[in-house]
């Protein structure tokens, strides 16, 4: 007897009239899941405002609240920092490509794409200085720019090579979709 709820491996119905969170392709959605070095980064943050707002807690008890605030304030952007490092990414939509990064987001309309392409390049090892051989997914406008969107030793690939491939799949997959779509 199959059990009366949703789950992710459950097979949808084609007669089923219920309308799924992504078959909106006007929302803008991530094509992969965060991986794990991002999830655990970010976990890690939040785990240190848990302790700089217990700080807090500590100094506004004690009477000092110039001090509180600032440790309030210092807490909040921690929070806050750790709320985008799980944004950053590739996110698409039927309006085109958004690059969020850390402190920056680029949005490019499917037209102006000329193609993406998945080629061997010096990448950044989870985003840090330190560069290594690897493999991104570029795109290419039609002015001739270059970007590179998802890279293999990113915080959202790193160790994990089938995604990375099921993420360049579905983003180009994207862009075979909309690019003519002007």
């Amino acid at each position: 007897m199959p059990l009366p709820f949703l789950t992710a491996d459950r097979a949808f119905d084609a007669d089923d009239d219920i309308a799924l969170p992504f078959d909106d392709h006007d929302t803008w959605r991530r094509p992969y899941r965060p991986g794990p070095w991002r999830v655990g980064a970010a976990a890690l943050a939040l785990l240190l405002a848990s302790f700089v707002l217990l700080a807090a807690v500590i100094i506004t008890a004690t009477g000092t609240l110039a001090g509180a605030a600032v440790t309030f304030g210092l807490a909040a952007l921690i929070i806050a920092a750790a709320l985008r490092l799980l944004r950053v990414g590739t996110w698409v939509s039927r309006n085109g490509l958004r690059h969020v990064r850390m402190l920056s987001t680029t949005t490019v309309p499917w037209h102006t794409v000329s193609g993406l392409r998945t080629v061997q390049m010096p990448v950044r090892w989870l985003g840090l200085p330190r560069t290594v051989q690897g493999q991104a997914l570029v795109y290419v406008r039609r002015d001739g720019e270059q970007q590179p969107l998802l890279t293999d030793h990113s915080a959202d690939f790193l160790s994990r090579v089938e995604a990375f491939d099921r993420a360049t799949d579905t983003v180009e997959a994207w862009n075979a979709e909309y690019a003519g779509a002007r």
